[in-house]
């Protein structure tokens, strides 16, 4: 057989897969869904759903198809038919019919690396177990004065290091503490500790392959995480182990919650130790680096949570006990801060689910086992839902603004059970910061989505300490 018959083979399998494809693509589109583009067979349009893009815009991607097709439209991400929402009706209506109309639905490769018990990609009944187990954790933690203490502990051992320090990696240091945090409550580790420093070590390299192509070959980030996971629950495992023998003492922290419950298997509790570290650790820091960004550019706002700080401070002179939840909840403008680093800066910028059932909105259809991505940063800069969107603009928080338009943790069943203690961290940690230094930026630097969110630099600062008593 000659080289005009292999050619002649090629050609039509070519064909025959062009056709299949084609057939495939028209199914898609023939559907009452909404207008869109689908972009090139197979691969879609994901490489351009997710092209790194300022964290306080919405992306070139979001921008063309919303001012296109509106701000519902069809596209094909991450192997799939899918639709995306920049319409917070929509995005609500999603939210709140969870495992009704609508369910989580993570791509293969997020479940590969999480790993199929992962409070993250399990659904129905399984979600709802292990979220009250992690409610049960933030309903103890965050009137405990022990956990606030904690808090403001790790916030003083932080900052206290820069005194020997120029310049400083900011989000390594935001890491450093939301970790020291997350363990101490969970696992009842000092920052000291071997396996703080062994679990940190394996978390960096688990973290880099999060966001990363899917490809198992050795050397990739992906590949390096999987094995950083596996390696971060031997050490999970280890300190389970030691509990269960009766080698340590009981430390009433989570992970003793968790063995004293007779319905998870220890997998289960391995996996939802991990949910807990990743969910404490890695967002929190990145909204701390964003306050610290956006007050460093509107000094005014700055001024201003400084004062309310120094009342909190003058009102505690002759307290030796630390913060505590009735200080938190004083701190009216450093909420307003904190809400508008959310809303400006997109931590999170859309979740993944997928149509259970065809589904009706406002004149055209969400079919059955399309993916639907409700994209949150879309709302939290669209003019019609703030004035001057892309001003950071604490003073705004003090009219009320609808849930709807304003959803940093998601919404719904799934909503993130942890994100008061996100905000108490990061409030906590801003009083010692404002109150003790006064810092400028190093470098220039931004915040990308890519689509998690990380400042391009590591946001280095200059910090020189005030030597205020505190």
């Amino acid at each position: 057989m000659g080289t005009k018959f292999w050619w002649t083979v090629f050609a039509s399998l070519v064909g025959v897969s062009t056709w299949i494809i084609s057939l495939h693509f028209w199914r898609i589109t023939r559907k009452r869904a909404p207008p869109g583009s689908i972009g090139w067979p197979l691969l879609g349009e994901t490489l351009l759903f997710l092209k790194p893009h300022p964290s306080t815009s919405t992306g070139q991607f979001l921008h063309h198809r919303v001012q296109r097709f509106g701000r519902v439209f069809k596209s094909h991400l991450f192997g799939e038919p899918a639709i995306v929402s920049c319409d917070p009706d929509l995005n609500a209506y999603v939210l709140q019919n969870e495992d009704r109309l609508f369910q989580c639905s993570y791509p293969t490769a997020i479940h590969g690396i999480l790993g199929e018990m992962s409070m993250l990609v399990v659904v129905g009944d399984a979600h709802k177990r292990l979220r009250t187990l992690a409610l049960s954790l933030v309903n103890a933690a965050k009137t405990n004065p022990t956990f606030l203490h904690d808090i403001e502990t790790n916030a003083l051992l932080i900052t206290g290091k820069w005194k020997q320090k120029q310049t400083v990696i900011f989000c390594e240091e935001a890491r450093k503490f939301t970790f020291n945090v997350i363990v101490k409550q969970i696992l009842s580790l000092e920052p000291d500790s071997p396996e703080t420093s062994t679990i940190l070590k394996d978390f960096l390299t688990f973290m880099k392959g999060l966001a990363s192509l899917p490809l198992y070959i050795p050397g990739t980030s992906y590949a390096k995480a999987v094995k950083s996971k596996s390696q971060i629950l031997s050490t999970l495992k280890t300190l389970v182990d030691r509990r269960r023998n009766g080698e340590e003492t009981h430390r009433g922290d989570f992970l003793d919650m968790l063995l004293t419950s007779t319905s998870l298997a220890d997998d289960e509790i391995l996996s939802l130790v991990l949910d807990l570290l990743l969910g404490g650790y890695e967002t929190t820091a990145v909204l701390i680096a964003m306050v610290l960004k956006f007050l460093t550019d509107c000094p005014s706002a700055l001024q201003l949570l400084k004062s309310e700080h120094e009342d909190i401070l003058s009102r505690k002179q002759n307290d030796k006990a630390g913060l505590n939840w009735d200080d938190y909840k004083q701190m009216s403008f450093t909420q307003n801060v904190i809400n508008e680093a959310l809303r400006c800066g997109n931590v999170v910028k859309f979740v993944h689910r997928k149509a259970l059932k065809d589904v009706k909105f406002k004149g055209y259809e969400i079919p059955a086992g399309w993916k639907i991505l409700p994209m949150f940063s879309a709302v939290h800069l669209d003019s019609s839902s703030y004035e001057d969107p892309q001003e950071f603009n604490p003073w705004r928080w003090q009219t009320a603004i609808a849930g709807k338009q304003f959803t940093p943790f998601g919404g719904g069943p799934r909503l993130c059970p942890g994100s008061e203690l996100a905000k108490v961290e990061t409030a906590f940690f801003i009083h010692h910061l404002v109150l003790n230094f006064r810092w400028r930026p190093a470098e220039l630097d931004h915040s990308v989505a890519y689509p998690y969110v990380e400042f391009e630099k590591g946001l280095p600062i200059h910090v020189e300490r005030l030597y205020m008593a505190n």
